[in-house]
């Protein structure tokens, strides 16, 4: 077998294996929450009950939401499991990603009305080249944001979430269950249903 013939196996190997992760990251973030944007729109015109966001109602059936570990602008670790016993909403965003920037107004509103009783963990993909920490905590000061943002400079949390389109967001639980998730940027009022879906037994 000649070298021509062995560099285009190995390109169509690496390839596979590109493909085939993926495909796991994208069942990963299907399993782990129904999708909140989906049911906003109902299948039938006839039919309003598929315009509110559900819950997961047997408890058997609930999903954990995986931990991860970010950082914060200091460089600390900061994990998921650390905020166990509270709500959560998690955001994953990026400084050149336009439909973030049209939802962030938005989550720092929301932030300052209820930060204190759920947690928002804004999550940076940080991958070292098309983003930085410093693009990002730039941006973040030139807006003037007060939502507290960390850094995912090893990919874990978007690994482990299969986040493969950005904005993505998690609405979890007191118990850490992944509730409810929305791909792509959403509104005020749709921001309020997943927080509703996480506190509604309060």
């Amino acid at each position: 077998m000649n070298k021509k013939k062995i560099i285009k196996i190995l390109v169509l190997v690496f390839v596979l294996i590109l493909g085939g992760a993926g495909i796991l990251y994208k069942q990963l973030g299907q399993k782990l929450a129904p999708n909140l944007l989906a049911t906003q729109t109902p299948q039938e015109p006839e039919s309003t009950e598929a315009s509110t966001p559900t819950t997961q109602e047997n408890e058997s059936e609930k999903i954990l939401a995986p931990d991860f570990t970010v950082y914060d602008l200091d460089g600390n670790e900061v994990h998921l499991s650390d905020f166990i016993g509270k709500s959560v909403v998690l955001n994953f965003w990026a400084s050149w990603c336009s439909p973030c920037k049209m939802e962030m107004p938005d989550f720092n509103e929301k932030y300052l009305e209820i930060g204190e009783e759920v947690q928002f963990l804004i999550i940076n993909m940080t991958d070292g080249s098309r983003e930085t920490v410093e693009t990002a905590s730039a941006f973040i000061a030139e807006q003037g944001y007060s939502f507290p943002v960390f850094y995912d400079t090893d990919q874990d949390a978007a690994a482990t979430y299969g986040v493969y389109s950005l904005p993505t967001t998690y609405f979890i639980d007191e118990e850490g269950n992944a509730i409810a998730q929305a791909t792509g940027a959403i509104d005020e009022e749709t921001l309020q249903q997943g927080i509703d879906m996480i506190i509604s037994d309060r």
